[in-house]
Formats: C-alpha cells, sequence, structure tokens
C-alpha cells in the first residue's frame, strides 16, 4: 500500500486557474459597457480579491482531514438555516438585508458587501447528505426496502427546508440548484431503482397535473401567479418562448443576449467590441460577452474548460476509495454541472432564465467561494485517496 498525503491534483488547479483567469479577463471588458452606475466597481478587481480570498480558503482546506467535518455537520447545517431563516426578519437601524430583482437573499454588511447565505447552504447541503449516507450504511448492513425508504425520508427531510426557504425568497434558480444536489446524492445512495422510479414518476405525474391546469384553467391560474410571490415565474417563461414578443419586458434581456452571442459569429467582433447591451453582464451574462468578443472559437473553449472540470470531479470521485469523499464529490458535480447547463442554456434559449452565475467565471463575491471551498474539498479528498497496488 502506498500513501500520499500531499499529493496535488494539479490537473484540476490548472483548470480552476484557467478559469479564473478567463472570468477576470472577461470582467476587465465588459467593464465599459455595463449601466453607468456600475462602470466605477471594478468588479474585474473585486473577483481578483474574491479568488484569493478563496484560495485562503483552500489553503486551511488542505491543513484538515476532509473526513473531520462530519464532526461539525451538525451545527454547520443549522448555522446554514438559521441563516437562511434571518433573511425574512426586520432588524432595526441600518438595512441589513438586501434585495435585488425581487428576490431578498443578501445580507449587507458596509465593510464587506453582500453575502448570500443559499450559496454556502449548498456545499453545507452536500457534507450533511454525504454524512447521512454514510452513517446509514453503516447501520444499514443488509438493504431493504424499509431502509432505503427511510434513507430517502431522511435525505429529503434534510433538503426540503433549505429549498422551501430559498423558494419563498424567491429565487428559482438556487432552488433548483438544490433539487439537482439531492437528486445527484439520490442517484449514488443505492436506494432501489424501483423505488427511485416510483418517486421519478411521482413528480412527473404531479408536474403533469400542474401543467395541465394552467392551460386548462389560464386565468385563475395566471391571476394566482401574480398575486404570489411567484408572479416573476410566469413572466419569465412568456419571455424564454417568445423573448422577439416581450422584448421589451420579460423577454428583454434573452433577445439581447441572443443577438450578442449571435453577432459573434466564428470569431467574434474583437476585444471589448461589444455592440449590444445585454443587461447583468458581469454576473449571469458573462458567457455572452465572451461569445460576443471571441465568437464561436472563444465560446468553445469555455465551454471546454468547464467540461474538462466536470471530468475532473468525475475522475477524483471514482478514483477516492473513501465511501464519504465519493459521496462529497458527486454533490459537487450535481452542483457544478447544473449550474453550468443551465447558465449557457438559458443564454442561447435553451432553458429559462433563472438568475444562475455561471460557475468561476460570472462575477460573485459569496458563489466564488463557495465554488473554491468546494474545490478545496475535492482537492483535499484527492490528496488523501490511498493508492493500492491491486487495487
Amino acid at each position: 500500500m502506498q500513501t500520499k498525503n500531499t499529493k496535488l491534483d494539479y490537473t484540476l488547479i490548472s483548470i480552476v486557474l484557467l478559469l479564473g483567469i478567463v472570468s477576470c479577463f472577461a470582467l476587465y471588458t465588459v467593464q465599459p459597457g455595463l449601466r453607468p452606475d456600475l462602470q466605477d466597481d471594478q468588479f474585474y478587481l473585486k473577483q481578483i480579491v474574491w479568488y484569493i480570498v478563496g484560495s485562503m480558503f483552500i489553503v486551511v482546506i488542505m491543513l484538515f482531514d476532509y473526513d473531520r467535518l462530519r464532526q461539525i455537520v451538525w451545527p454547520l447545517y443549522a448555522i446554514g438555516m438559521i441563516a437562511l431563516l434571518m433573511l425574512f426578519f426586520n432588524f432595526p437601524g441600518e438595512p441589513f438585508i438586501r434585495t435585488a430583482n425581487g428576490a431578498t437573499s443578501w445580507f449587507s454588511f458596509p465593510a464587506i458587501g453582500t453575502i448570500q447565505p443559499s450559496e454556502f447552504m449548498k456545499v453545507i447541503l452536500i457534507i450533511t447528505l454525504a454524512h447521512v449516507l454514510v452513517k446509514h450504511n453503516d447501520i444499514h448492513k443488509k438493504r431493504t426496502n424499509k431502509s432505503d425508504l427511510l434513507l430517502l425520508f431522511k435525505i429529503l427531510i434534510l433538503s426540503v427546508p433549505p429549498m422551501l426557504l430559498i423558494a419563498v425568497q424567491p429565487d428559482l434558480g438556487g432552488f433548483l440548484v438544490f433539487i439537482a444536489i439531492t437528486a445527484s446524492i439520490i442517484l449514488i445512495s443505492g436506494i432501489r431503482w424501483r423505488i427511485l422510479f416510483g418517486l421519478l414518476f411521482g413528480a412527473l405525474f404531479i408536474t403533469g397535473i400542474l401543467v395541465a391546469a394552467y392551460f386548462l384553467f389560464p386565468g385563475p391560474i395566471q391571476t394566482f401567479l401574480e398575486e404570489s410571490i411567484f408572479k416573476y415565474v410566469s413572466g419569465r417563461f412568456y419571455g424564454w418562448l417568445q423573448p422577439e414578443k416581450f422584448v421589451q419586458t420579460s423577454g428583454n434581456q434573452l433577445y439581447y443576449a441572443l443577438l450578442a452571442i449571435g453577432s459573434g459569429q466564428l470569431v467574434g467582433k474583437g476585444l471589448m467590441d461589444m455592440e449590444v447591451y445585454v443587461a447583468e453582464r458581469q454576473t449571469d451574462m458573462i458567457f455572452t460577452a465572451i461569445a460576443e468578443q471571441f465568437g464561436f472559437v472563444g465560446a468553445s473553449i469555455v465551454v471546454t474548460l468547464l467540461f474538462l472540470l466536470i471530468y475532473r470531479l468525475i475522475h477524483v470521485a471514482l478514483q477516492s476509495n473513501d465511501v464519504f469523499g465519493s459521496y462529497l464529490v458527486t454533490g459537487m458535480i450535481g452542483m457544478f454541472s447544473f449550474q453550468i447547463f443551465q447558465n449557457i442554456g438559458m443564454s442561447i434559449q435553451l432553458l429559462p432564465i433563472t438568475g444562475l452565475p455561471l460557475p468561476f467565471l460570472s462575477y460573485g463575491g459569496s458563489s466564488t467561494i463557495t465554488y473554491l471551498l468546494a474545490i478545496g474539498i475535492v482537492l483535499n479528498i484527492h490528496s488523501r485517496t490511498k493508492e493500492y497496488m491491486f487495487d
């Protein structure tokens, strides 16, 4: 047996470093084309700071065995839930809770900026579910329908509360990411397929009923949505289906995103040559800026880097001979894969716009640090994976 306690995954580090360089460079190029009130914010310099802070967190994570996360999993989960609950309280004095684009999702600190607790809760939920899976499987050596249903209940009872708190902010994108994380953990949990298919058919049945109700009773459903906290959902849905028809309202961002990407053609218009204004280009729509400036070639390079990131994470998950480590990386794969697919998909009208950032590329302090924390855990798992001669 050979144990490498200081083994680093230089491939993964290189991929993340390249994505960080692309992110800061892209943010530098979009700065002049932002709204006048944002042009002095120097997002690329702030992004460099967030990458430095996130890298420091990686160094700290590498000092400890990732298995120690199991000792603090419940305090972490409690802190995450309390942070999400605090968003619904009004505090006296200076505004502590920040609302943007209709979603109340941030804490505002004068010296730091804004912090989005749902981003950190993603990693906390992955750690919690991985711990529960390992502990459950240690207790129930012999798998039965009863034990599988019990495990499914444990997963859902931990996943649903943060999902609901995020859904009512309202943050549809974050809600979908938590579903993707939970689904990825369930798929590798060992639960019998007939139970999973039953769960899937149940979800499809409920979805079918909701869709049928929407088309059979469009008036009452539309009124309900417009009077609820989810009133933006129907607008985004129509804006996604017909962006050219709703170009002045809900389809504005998608319409100009498609125009910007299409105008880039094969090799792009050139550095800082962006004639199409797209809202939120520094965050959710960073992919449109890359595609317009560097065309299909530049966009393909970015997609390739993101594909290599996911491929490397899969490699680490398969290589790990510790089930807790494999479960952790699988949760990270679910989180990153969905966000990448959703962000690029919504930029090209493949999926509705949900306001999700593109991992490692979009500007954002909470999101960037969360992604680097996740990478730090993956690097920790890889560095402590034991290799056997006859594995």
